[in-house]
């Protein structure tokens, strides 16, 4: 080996200088960047509906499935109708006597006017044959009340669908005894949704660091980013969403705030209680931004090796916020702009130890 080197040497062979580090640096500078805000957020329908009976009765049909689209006005389920249909009998039996008599204390009345004006009968029996007159009145309104009751009783044991929407969950069957507590289903309202989560007031007040007052919530919430919503698997709904509401109470137990963000749903991939993430955007001006290979964890600390005029690595305690990305950090304290940092090879780096070389520092 002796032997062939000094034949290289020889020969003016150039023999590679030995590169004694593998260390790369960057100069920290200030720079804009977009950090996700990652919420857990529970889906929910803008008008979810707990259907209902409004009269008791034997359950006689079920018309929809669970899970199956409706629109609004569809019918869901019947009541056996016979007593309602019994009573609007009874009631229009009613407003027809009420209107005979009705008719009959009428003709007393007017006979009585006429009497009376003749001077054949006097004021009291002409009173009393108008206030008996009067009373068949408020009979014939009365009875067209009942009449009415009862025809809005038997429309109440045909149950229709409030809203279009998707069927929830139906826990009765046909024959069942139901009666107005007792739920027959959920009809979650799914042309547009809604990803309920909560806020901490620590993120709302980064959130408006920019200026926002909290008197002008509606004008803040109008500027805010759009919002991705991501499933559990990892899908990213193709959707965007805009938040449309942010409560003005904290809630004392969890000190935090209600956010919702409205999704639209047109093709009906979203259902009410599809839990996962919302996502939302948010910028960061003018801060420095370094790669996460140059941040040395240290027990509590962090540490990054900041290089100095002789070309040698002090440890620098430094303090950072996650981007989100996976890749970089934004230092919040301990570096400046203009600073020399080592980036790759900084967890081989020791304090004091030469990270740059002449061919190095020239570029």
């Amino acid at each position: 080996m002796l032997g062939i080197i000094a034949c290289m040497v020889a020969c003016n062979v150039n023999i590679p200088e030995e590169i004694p580090s593998s260390f790369e640096t960057m100069t920290v500078a200030n720079s804009d960047i977009e950090l996700p805000y990652k919420f857990s957020a529970r889906m929910q329908g803008q008008n979810d509906v707990t259907v209902t009976p409004q009269v008791s009765g034997q359950l006689t049909k079920i018309y929809v499935t669970e899970g199956q689209q409706v629109k609004r006005g569809q019918t869901l389920f019947t009541i056996d109708s016979r007593n309602a249909q019994l009573e609007l009998e009874a009631a229009n039996a009613n407003l027809q006597a009420a209107l005979s008599q009705e008719n009959s204390a009428k003709l007393e009345y007017e006979s009585n006017k006429n009497l009376f004006d003749k001077k054949i009968v006097s004021s009291y029996m002409l009173a009393n044959s108008e206030n008996a007159y009067k009373q068949a009145q408020a009979a014939v309104a009365q009875a067209r009340a009942a009449v009415n009751r009862a025809r809005v009783n038997l429309g109440f044991c045909t149950i229709t669908a409030s809203v279009s929407g998707v069927i929830g969950e139906i826990p009765v069957r046909t024959g069942d005894q139901v009666s107005p507590m007792t739920q027959l289903t959920i009809l979650s309202g799914n042309t547009s949704m809604y990803a309920e989560f909560a806020v901490t007031e620590s993120i709302v007040e980064a959130m408006v660091k920019e200026g926002a007052k909290a008197s002008d919530v509606e004008k803040y919430i109008s500027t805010l980013p759009e919002a991705t919503f991501v499933m559990k698997n990892g899908t990213e709904y193709p959707y965007k969403g805009r938040v449309v509401s942010l409560s003005g109470v904290v809630n004392a137990a969890t000190g935090s705030l209600t956010c919702k963000v409205s999704f639209p749903n047109p093709d009906g991939h979203l259902y009410s209680g599809i839990q996962g993430t919302v996502v939302m955007q948010f910028a960061e001006n003018n801060v420095i931004v370094i790669p996460q290979n140059a941040v040395v964890r240290l027990q509590d600390k962090s540490i990054v090796y900041k290089v100095q005029t002789d070309s040698t690595a002090t440890a620098v305690d430094v303090t950072t916020q996650d981007t989100g990305n996976g890749k970089d950090f934004i230092i919040t304290g301990g570096l400046n702009p203009g600073d020399r940092i080592v980036t790759v090879g900084a967890n081989n780096v020791t304090e004091g130890q030469r990270v740059l070389y002449p061919e190095q520092v020239k570029k």
